[in-house]
């Protein structure tokens, strides 16, 4: 670790200003984000160790993969989950002297500086996160050590907020835990308090909870809470996120909402009931093999959620009201690599898992989005007629404010029909594969109100999303949108 160097309660170093990106705001009474006056799309990746574990060259690499797979958010933790505050990062910098959120290294924020340069220069924004939730004390203690009171918070997220006044971020408090009395939920809006201490030049913050929870269960009603995230996590395939999302859409004031942490490609399905936290050994070591990775799949009963499950959760959110997404994959949150420390084995490591398919359906989800302007989105089921089960089979929909265009997703490809009166004008209508944004266009009957739809194929892994578009309206043709 460096020398100290002196710490000045108003850092004097501001990062540059890119036109690459903007800043991020909330217009009142909007249910999405918006750049410059324009709808934001969060594509986010959750790369939660960037900061600790990677090199600047291995940085590079990854977020210059991410923006061309279409993400636009990276969601990142300076003060790690994977020890932290006692491991240094890849240059041997700790974030702090003595565990003392009020003495900041500036060696390792120099490092954050750079990456959020990088990021700057590719068009992302980065969701950060002060710290990881177990620095504060929890009903799920973690690594930790616990650092964190109302003083120190305050301090800490002003050094943030001064830092960062000119940068491509958005705060993200939290950090897989929920709020355990109100003693703790007022140092959490003290961190917050400090982070907005630049005024002007305040950043959106949210709070990332623990799993099957949101934020609006503690902070709604916080003036500081820009939007609303919850985590869906990693119970079983086909969680029904579309709850959390219409549960939130629907709170008064009106706040935007996203899925900040649904279930990791190729993580295993409830880890948590095969991992021993209190051990020496995670897992049994003869699951893994000579690189640490995991060689016995049957371990893990359940399995792992797949790029299917990805896009289950992904268009289920969207289509329920929520404005982002944030993907994640399991040995990319914690960057594994061969012989590496892990939280939960990995099936891959994280360079050879950047390019999971699950990880590729989220250009096709960008675009579909982007042509069908997804800030028009209403949630609407009503425009489904018959019985809509809460299982797999259940079919999601959301029709245009104006009543332009609709879009439907059939998560196993199922039959269904559509009421089509709310619509004036001509029809035309199309099948979208989530998986590749392959397009196939649908011959519609000539004076029918009530059409029914069959997917081109059904079941598991074959999802659909039906495009539904009123001819007066004028949209983007998919088929010039997606060369």
């Amino acid at each position: 670790m460096r020398q100290p160097t002196i710490y000045l309660f108003i850092v004097l170093f501001h990062l540059g200003y890119h036109t690459s990106v903007g800043q991020l705001h909330i217009s009142p009474g909007k249910h999405y984000i918006e750049e410059a006056g324009r709808p934001f799309l969060w594509i986010g990746d959750t790369a939660w160790e960037l900061f600790h574990k990677l090199s600047r060259e291995d940085a590079k690499y990854y977020l210059k993969t991410r923006a061309k797979q279409g993400f636009t958010v990276i969601q990142a933790v300076l003060l790690a989950e994977q020890d932290g505050l006692r491991t240094p990062n890849y240059y041997g910098d700790l974030p702090l002297y003595d565990f003392d959120p009020k003495k900041p290294n500036e060696a390792y924020f120099e490092h954050v500086d750079t990456i959020i340069n990088m990021a700057r220069e590719l068009g992302l924004y980065l969701a950060i996160l002060p710290t990881w939730a177990d620095k504060v004390k929890s009903d799920r203690p973690g690594k930790g050590p616990v650092v964190f009171n109302t003083d120190n918070a305050y301090v800490y997220g002003r050094f943030l907020g001064t830092r960062y006044a000119n940068s491509p971020v958005v705060w993200m408090l939290g950090g897989d835990r929920n709020v355990l009395n109100d003693s703790v939920k007022a140092i959490w809006a003290q961190m917050a308090k400090g982070l907005q201490a630049e005024g002007k030049h305040a950043k959106l913050i949210t709070y990332h909870p623990a799993g099957e929870s949101s934020s609006s269960q503690w902070f709604h009603q916080a003036s500081w809470l820009g939007f609303n995230s919850y985590q869906t996590g990693h119970a079983y395939p086909y969680f029904p996120v579309y709850k959390f999302a219409a549960r939130d859409y629907a709170l008064q004031p009106i706040k935007p909402v996203i899925d900040a942490e649904p279930a990791y490609e190729d993580i295993p399905i409830r880890f948590w009931e095969f991992i021993d936290w209190t051990g020496k050994e995670r897992v049994p070591p003869h699951i893994l093999d000579d690189k640490k990775l995991i060689k016995d799949k049957n371990f893990f009963k359940y399995g792992y959620f797949s790029d299917y499950d990805v896009r289950v959760h992904a268009y289920w959110n969207f289509l329920s009201g929520a404005c982002g997404y944030t993907y994640g994959h399991h040995a990319i949150w914690q960057f594994f690599s061969a012989n590496d420390t892990f939280d939960i084995p990995c099936l891959q490591e994280w360079k050879a898992s950047l390019k999971r398919p699950g990880a590729a359906s989220m250009l096709p989800l960008k675009k579909i989005l982007t042509a069908r302007n997804f800030a028009q989105l209403i949630p609407d089921n009503s425009l489904i007629l018959g019985k809509n089960n809460n299982d797999s089979t259940y079919l999601c929909a959301a029709r245009a404010e104006g009543n332009s265009f609709a879009l439907v997703y059939a998560a196993r490809g199922q039959q269904f029909t559509i009421n089509s009166t709310i619509f004036s004008g001509k029809l035309i209508a199309h099948w979208y594969r989530p998986k590749d944004g392959y397009i196939i266009p649908i011959p519609l009957s000539k004076g029918s109100q009530l059409l029914t739809f069959v997917p081109p194929t059904s079941g598991k892994n074959h999802d659909w999303l039906l495009v539904l578009d009123v001819e007066e309206a004028n949209l983007p043709s998919l088929s010039s949108s997606f060369p």
